[in-house]
């Protein structure tokens, strides 16, 4: 028997016509494609197709991979994936060991990566649907850092928006290059009003673990070698004004810089910030399972006074895990004296969803 005849044709649900398989059908594919869940729980029944062999679908930290059916006998491989409401994810196609951007969508993040979101998602303006094979624009300013107290060798890119102003440092500043166009988005968000004219600084970084760990070598060379090379690079900017954005272990670093280099650092934009962190956190069987607040609530128990920084915090809505250590960190900053800003983005441990945070944040903090 054709296993065809055992499967229900749940294609035109998604507003797909054709057989499935057939040119007609693949002509018309686009997906993700959701509709409300059948059970009224105000979730998301969500279509993906793969044209090929067997593969499945991997999310960025929402969900484990979601293995692909295939439709009969045909090319068709499809999966119906229950999502919860609010949801952005990056997620990519898994066919053996390689990866694909989604053929179907539109939305691309870098050559092997695509975005999805559920209908009830507020939309991200001033961010550009990039196709997985668009060329994103780079900046025309670059510069090498060698050797110093970071060691190795790494390209810094940098940015006047509207003409340049205050400096913001991007940690991990090759995703927001070579994924996520943020060149293009902050330029739109100034043209807009929305936030002052800006000098993007992207910083990449070599060893995550290392460098974003809680100590001072990173924000010694920031301070000492990046800062006067951007002065120095010819490009209009403020870094007397200097927003840090930071995210996971970068949103660690970026708070831990507040607290240890306060006169280097009095504004912040902390997206889904890795606050369970401990120097033998990784070491742990479940690095998230231990003291709340980690090594940064420890210091902020001291009440240092944060009376002069202005921080944004911003954590996903489907990361519980990481809201306890959140909660508690923004709680004590705020008793500390800081301003601070709290709010959650509708995606989990996500670029997706950080993305908008970050535009939002950085024009909070230089309000």
């Amino acid at each position: 028997m054709h296993l065809v005849n055992e499967q229900e044709n749940v294609f035109p649900e998604f507003g797909l016509s054709g057989e499935p398989g057939t040119d007609e059908f693949w002509a018309a594919a686009e997906t993700p494609a959701s509709v409300p869940a059948r059970d009224g729980s105000g979730d998301w029944d969500t279509l993906f197709l793969w044209r090929g062999s067997m593969a499945s679908v991997e999310f960025e930290s929402w969900s484990e991979p979601v293995p692909l059916r295939r439709w009969g006998d045909t090319d068709c491989w499809y999966a119906e994936v229950r999502m919860p409401a609010r949801l952005r994810v990056t997620y990519r196609i898994l066919v053996g060991d390689e990866a694909y951007a989604d053929p179907f969508n539109p939305v691309g993040a870098g050559g092997d990566r695509s975005l999805a979101a559920t209908p009830d998602t507020p939309a991200q303006p001033h961010w550009p649907v990039l196709g997985a094979t668009d060329v994103l624009p780079l900046p025309r300013v670059r510069f090498r850092m060698t050797g110093g107290r970071l060691g190795g060798r790494r390209t810094v890119r940098v940015h006047p928006v509207g003409g340049g102003g205050p400096v913001v440092l991007l940690l991990d500043g090759d995703d927001w290059l070579y994924l996520h166009p943020a060149m293009t988005a902050f330029d739109s968000a100034v043209a807009a009003g929305e936030m002052p004219p800006v000098t993007l600084v992207f910083l990449p970084a070599k060893d995550r673990d290392a460098e974003f760990g809680c100590g001072p070598a990173l924000w010694e060379a920031v301070r000492d070698e990046l800062l006067p090379q951007v002065a120095e690079s010819g490009v209009p900017a403020d870094p007397d004004r200097l927003v840090v954005a930071g995210q996971s272990l970068g949103g660690l670093s970026a708070m831990y810089a507040a607290l240890e280099f306060p006169g280097l650092v009095s504004r912040v934009a902390c997206q889904s910030g890795s606050f369970w962190w401990t120097p033998d956190a990784v070491e742990r069987a479940d690095p998230l399972g231990g003291p709340v607040g980690g090594v940064i609530a420890a210091r902020l128990r001291e009440r240092p006074d944060l009376s002069g920084l202005r921080i944004a915090f911003d954590v996903g809505e489907h990361e519980p895990r990481m809201l306890p250590h959140c909660e508690l960190t923004e709680t004590l900053a705020e008793q500390a004296g800081a301003a601070v800003r709290v709010s959650r983005s509708p995606s989990g441990h996500d670029r997706a969803g950080w993305r908008h945070a970050l535009l939002r944040d950085v024009a909070w903090a230089l309000s």
